[in-house]
């Protein structure tokens, strides 16, 4: 695809060569990212169960909890591979940055973890609200 401010790449925007891009990252992160691979499929798992024996606000809830700790998980992976491949050598500047990215992960790892303990908690009728 063509980046606009720089002038360089393929002229033309093509929806399908984007969803296929979109597709590949999240294969690769699966596939090569246990800590995604895991938290994906007790996410899947979640889902069904909102899906089945709950309302719509719920499934949506969990699905927008689930994505948000996806993307967290997904750049944290891409800024500690871009740390990694800038700079080798062992470096304060670096761990800082890795640090960060890890942090905001935890972050949204933590909103996720509640949402799916508490509605994990609803489906099997342990009302704590």
């Amino acid at each position: 695809m063509r980046n606009k401010f720089l002038g360089t790449g393929q002229p033309g925007f093509n929806p399908w060569r984007k969803l296929r891009v979109i597709a590949s990252g999240l294969r690769y992160a699966v596939l090569y990212d246990l800590s995604v691979a895991y938290k994906v499929v007790l996410s899947l798992a979640v889902l069904v169960f909102a899906f089945a024996y709950r309302d719509w606000v719920d499934f949506l809830l969990v699905m927008l909890a689930t994505a948000v700790m996806l993307a967290a998980e997904i750049f944290n992976s891409a800024v500690e591979a871009i740390c990694d491949y800038l700079q080798t050598a062992k470096d304060e500047k670096i761990k800082a940055i890795k640090d960060m990215a890890a942090a905001a992960t935890g972050v949204a790892i933590l909103a996720w973890v509640l949402v799916i303990a508490f509605e994990m908690l609803e489906i099997f009728g342990w009302r704590i609200v």
